[in-house]
């Protein structure tokens, strides 16, 4: 019996409007979650294939023992593909001359992600015997392969051929081995930025290792087996794998190998995170302020039911069912609408087309189902809950208006929905959180200041300013919830370009795209002049001590102690060390302070040595402030105390050191010296002389990585470009609920004014004048609230520099005037021409 009457009111409301602004609110609410949420999916699976490419894999174990079977067997069973590989250090020996070289044996397959691009000297697609499977032509000669180099052939990057005077075809030895050089190595896949391995690189087929006489007991060889599939597939399989990686074995995905890549996918995320925190916050205002509408329409209908006998149970379940009703159709339609958008986006975008982006899961549909029917039972069961109160008495005295409710609760309710929504969306607990806390300080801060404003305008009088004083409460949250929708929608456009402006910056044009390593001591001078005759700035050379931590805190350690894969290989490996008398460019202190501070550079003459650790490492190895650490250095052993921690900008391309010392400290030992810096693409025969002219030195290409890096940046600002329309849709339904909010309250203002002989254009006037001192002051608050929330994502989520621009200010009140008095006058022209006796009658 409810149903079906459920049923018969909801007909008769749909027929009547009455749910128009709930169900128009909803279904954006849903449609914007679900095309944020779909769109964030395909680029983040974009985005991760992209940068998988680098490693060439998914996800990859590096151990120092040959790896066991059954993770090949596992992996295959689950659909995985799967390579394996080897790399070693060996000598290269050409006649006379023998070069220590990076040797990579991989097995046909290789690289599972990305592509490995090489000249053979071949004008023509045809390639030639020291190349296997597909390819596809670049130029006269480059060409990007699917392949590996066939049995008894090798290819070998620019360094070793340069080093060596090797020409295409000659003849190489490596171990017992005799290889052909077939190709050079123009770009590869899985090359590490990091200073683990600078020597030349070569790669060979693996079914060559084995007669290479090579592989002997204490051999420095390092075991490989790569993986690639579907991201559910690669992470179930990453938790399978973390619970039987023994000693010597760790896992690396791309963001575990490439702090770079790393810091730029965390940034994106967090970016999509935020445009899918706007729609959920713009969807929770807009249903709020439509429930509050719908409440107040049908206050009476809930007392004609009361006299007819109805229970109020029985008028919460007829309402409930109606509410659920609505909420399930308008979820299905919301979800296609984002399904379908979405999907236009993609294809109306040329580089996201070209792009070939990945489907998107289903998850993001449940998402916004589940997210949808939270804020609409979150923002509207306690006003129902109102409903069920509405008392009999009302049918004849209309006075008595919405029965009382814990405000408290209500708020309660809402806000805790929308922390909810607000945690699981962001997809980082710390996004969430500011986001939230600015959320609820400026509810707070502009309710209030709305509230003083709307007051101090009446002494100003006029009959417009008098009216929105006496409805000050009501009119202040109208303020709150246009500045909410105002603030989205700034953070999404002045405030987005802002912090994706400061974004890039942190890697402009110029950013040092190549790394010199191995410069020693008797070299500066020379390697200066070198610069100085080619016109290019000489880069700052910086010292580096290798070093193994072998205790903290006088207890000695090993990768023994620790079961995190990454702080066991960070404990078995030599450490870079360097020392420096000021806190380098990029490094920003956390805790402690530098020793270059009156008081610690006292303290350190002393109580001897001082160390300053980055703080990623210091908490993955357990390191706190106070510690002492003991280096080994080519045998010779130094203890130090950790006086500070630093934030380290490691996608700034610049020299960073996990570890640095005071002066004074690692002089006496053996160091060499290494920097980067940026040539120019004109210049890249720059690189060929210095290595011809320092033969010694390993000039490190990382140009790879700083496109990737800028494409990633490239692509969330388009990403964040297309959300914006959709932010910009949720952002007029939030004005539309909360000018028809208060239509019933204007209409019966209004009949009052023609009754007392007031006429349509004193009335067009009064309306406009309030409508442009709501919208000015709302363009206000947004400016000030997406000024304040953009610095403390920059500060704190995206750890950026934010310089703000006054631009938001002046655009977004003009903006707010124009834009609310349009939609005011839409939503009033009626009523203003309307005679004195229909306006009473539609009281």
């Amino acid at each position: 019996m409810n149903l079906i009457l459920s049923i018969n009111l909801l007909r008769r409301d749909w027929r009547a409007g009455e749910w128009r602004v709930l169900f128009i609110a909803l279904v954006l609410a849903v449609g914007s979650i679900s095309t944020v949420g779909l769109f964030a999916d395909r680029v983040r699976l974009a985005l991760q294939q992209e940068a998988s490419s680098l490693l060439g894999a998914d996800l990859r174990i590096v151990a120092t023992h040959s790896l066991p079977p059954a993770y090949r067997i596992e992996a295959q069973q689950r659909g995985l593909s799967v390579v394996e590989g080897a790399v070693f250090p060996s000598m290269v020996a050409h006649e006379e001359k023998n070069v220590l070289a990076e040797i990579q044996a991989v097995e046909d397959g290789y690289p599972l992600r990305g592509k490995i691009e090489i000249d053979d000297g071949l004008s023509s697609p045809a390639r030639g015997k020291g190349v296997m499977d597909s390819t596809q032509a670049l130029g006269n000669s480059s060409v990007v392969v699917s392949a590996i180099p066939v049995q008894g052939s090798l290819w070998a990057d620019a360094r070793l051929m340069q080093r060596m005077g090797l020409q295409l075809g000659d003849g190489v030895n490596i171990g017992a081995l005799h290889l052909r050089l077939a190709a050079r190595i123009v770009r590869d896949v899985d090359q590490s930025v990091g200073f683990a391995s600078f020597a030349p690189r070569v790669l060979i087929n693996a079914a060559d290792l084995p007669a290479s006489g090579l592989i002997q007991e204490g051999s420095r060889i390092n075991y490989r087996m790569l993986f690639a599939g579907e991201a559910a597939q690669i992470a179930d399989f990453r938790d399978w794998l973390q619970q039987r990686l023994t000693v010597g074995e760790r896992l690396e995905g791309v963001r575990d190998a490439r702090p770079e890549i790393r810091v730029a996918l965390e940034r994106a995320e967090h970016f999509l995170g935020l445009a899918a925190l706007t729609a959920a916050l713009l969807a929770g205002v807009a249903l709020a302020l439509a429930a509050r509408n719908f409440v107040n329409r049908h206050l009476d209908a809930c007392a004609m039911m009361r006299c007819l006998g109805a229970t109020q149970a029985q008028i919460l379940r007829i309402f409930l069912i109606q509410f659920l009703l609505l909420g399930l159709f308008a979820v299905m339609l919301g979800g296609l609408f984002g399904y379908t958008v979405q999907a236009a986006l993609v294809q109306s975008i040329a580089t996201m087309r070209e792009a070939a982006l990945p489907s998107p899961g289903w998850m993001p549909l449940w998402q916004a189902a589940a997210s949808g029917f939270a804020l609409l039972l979150g923002f509207t069961f306690l006003p129902l809950w109102q409903l069920k109160s509405v008392t009999p008495l009302r049918v004849i005295r209309r006075e008595l208006g919405t029965p009382e409710a814990s405000t408290g609760l209500l708020y309660a309710t809402g806000g805790a929905v929308l922390c909810g929504l607000f945690l699981w969306q962001a997809g980082s607990l710390k996004l969430g959180l500011i986001v939230l806390a600015g959320l609820a300080g400026g509810l707070l801060l502009f309710g209030g200041l709305a509230w003083v404003a709307v007051r101090a305008l009446a002494k100003f009088g006029g009959h417009a300013f008098a009216n929105m004083a006496r409805h000050g409460r009501s009119n202040a949250l109208q303020i709150v919830a246009l500045s909410l929708g105002g603030t989205a929608l700034l953070l999404l456009t002045f405030v987005r370009a802002d912090l994706m402006e400061n974004w890039r910056g942190r890697l402009p044009p110029d950013a040092p795209n190549y790394f010199i390593v191995n410069i020693q001591s008797d070299q500066r001078h020379a390697l200066n002049d070198f610069f100085t005759q080619r016109k290019i700035p000489a880069p700052k050379l910086l010292p580096m001590v290798r070093g193994r931590l072998i205790a903290i805190n006088q207890r000695a350690v090993s990768g023994q102690d620790y079961a995190a894969p990454r702080a066991r290989s960070l404990i078995e490996r030599e450490f870079n060390l360097s020392w420096s008398e000021n806190l380098p460019a990029g490094n920003e202190l956390v805790q402690g302070k530098w020793w270059n501070t009156p008081t610690l550079a006292k303290g350190r003459a002393g109580e001897g040595f001082v160390l300053s650790v980055e703080e990623g490492i210091a908490q993955t190895l357990g390191i706190r402030l106070g510690d002492s650490l003991t280096y080994d250095v080519a045998d010779s052993q130094f203890s130090a105390q950790v006086v500070n921690l630093r934030k380290v900008q490691w996608d700034s391309m610049q020299v960073n050191f996990f570890v640095i010392a005071a002066p004074g400290m690692l002089e006496n030992f053996s160091a060499s010296y290494l920097t980067s810096f940026y040539l120019p693409a004109d210049k890249t025969h720059v690189g060929d002389a210095l290595i011809k002219t320092f033969p010694n030195l390993l000039l490190v290409d990382t140009r790879a990585v700083i496109e990737q890096v800028r494409h990633i940046i490239d692509q969330i600002a388009q990403a964040m470009s297309a959300v914006f329309l959709f932010t910009l849709l949720s952002g007029l339904a939030v004005l539309y609920a909360a000018l028809l909010a208060t239509q019933d309250e204007r209409i019966h203002h209004t009949a009052i004014l023609r009754t007392l002989g007031a006429d349509s254009r004193y009335l067009r006037k009064l309306h406009l004048t309030e409508f442009a001192a709501l919208g000015a002051l709302s363009g206000l608050f947004a400016a000030t609230g997406a000024t304040l929330l953009g610095w403390a994502l920059a500060r704190y989520v995206l750890e950026i520099p934010y310089h703000p621009s006054i631009l938001p200010w002046p655009v977004a009140m003009s903006s707010g005037m124009m834009i609310v008095m349009l939609v005011g006058w839409l939503v009033t022209r009626r009523v203003v021409k309307m005679s004195p006796l229909r306006v009473l009658q539609s009281v």
